[in-house]
């Protein structure tokens, strides 16, 4: 677990806070990593992400809130083989009192490439009311801190991407 005073004065990178290894069980018929276990593992992910921000456990226990994924955008870059080591970074895009906007990046950590993005959009939930509702003001603060050094981070290519076919619908002679 990332504890939530983890200092952010220098995070010059992503936030790396989440490895794993491709099981056995997340193999589908094609012999690689089965899509639906991909958004399972950018979830595991997620977590640690969230303590790291301020908006872990901790934070919902004594605010009696959570965080709901709003929308995920994944983007399947590179394959990715069973027992393959994995790391996932995470990148602040933008914040506000209700949402936290991010990407993810799952890095193939035996061989140095980006195997698949998710771009998540999370909101901060009352668990009384189970309804969006605003951060308390530490988690606010932290996020500003990371901010200040995320913003400067290039943006990954996947961010914002719309899903189409070229050239749809085709033009009619």
């Amino acid at each position: 677990m990332v504890r939530q005073d983890q200092s952010v004065n220098n995070v010059q990178s992503p936030f790396d806070g989440h490895s794993d290894v491709v099981k056995p069980e997340w193999i589908d018929f094609n012999g690689h990593f089965n899509a639906g276990f991909y958004v399972v593992c950018f979830d595991d992910a997620i977590e640690s992400w969230m303590d790291f921000i301020g908006l872990g456990r901790p934070h919902r226990d004594v605010h009696a809130v959570t965080t709901f994924s709003a929308q995920n955008h994944v983007t399947y870059l590179r394959e990715v083989q069973e027992g393959a080591n994995l790391r996932v970074t995470t990148q602040l895009l933008g914040f506000d009192w209700k949402r936290v906007h991010a990407i993810q990046v799952m890095w193939n950590a035996d061989e140095d490439f980006i195997a698949a993005t998710c771009e998540v959009m999370s909101l901060h939930v009352s668990e009384e009311t189970r309804r969006v509702s605003e951060m308390d003001g530490s988690a606010y603060l932290r996020l500003t801190k990371i901010w200040e050094t995320h913003k400067e981070l290039e943006v990954p290519v996947q961010v914002g991407q719309t899903m189409s076919v070229p050239g749809w619908p085709p033009s009619a002679s």
